[in-house]
């Protein structure tokens, strides 16, 4: 399982834990393999990206709060 995510840059903090699974993870010009038991975290405004090379699980914690990630409220 190759899965990309593309290079890029958000005004967020960004930390991370591999619970399971395999991804290779670029922050600036560095390269990770990460593995289970690992972590990151990214600086805001740093570029970064990654591929999932095996069906993976993670916790991830972004400071300040992703708007774009809650969850719309309707009206009735």
């Amino acid at each position: 399982m190759n899965y990309a995510l593309p290079r890029h840059a958000h005004p967020h903090e960004q930390t991370g834990y591999l619970v399971k699974g395999r991804i290779r993870l670029s922050i600036a010009a560095e390269e990770y393999d990460v593995r289970p038991g690992d972590s990151w975290s990214i600086p805001s405004g740093i570029e970064h990206g990654a591929e999932i090379v095996e069906d993976s699980q993670a916790v991830e914690v972004f400071s300040p709060v992703r708007e774009d990630y809650l969850p719309t409220k309707t009206r009735n």
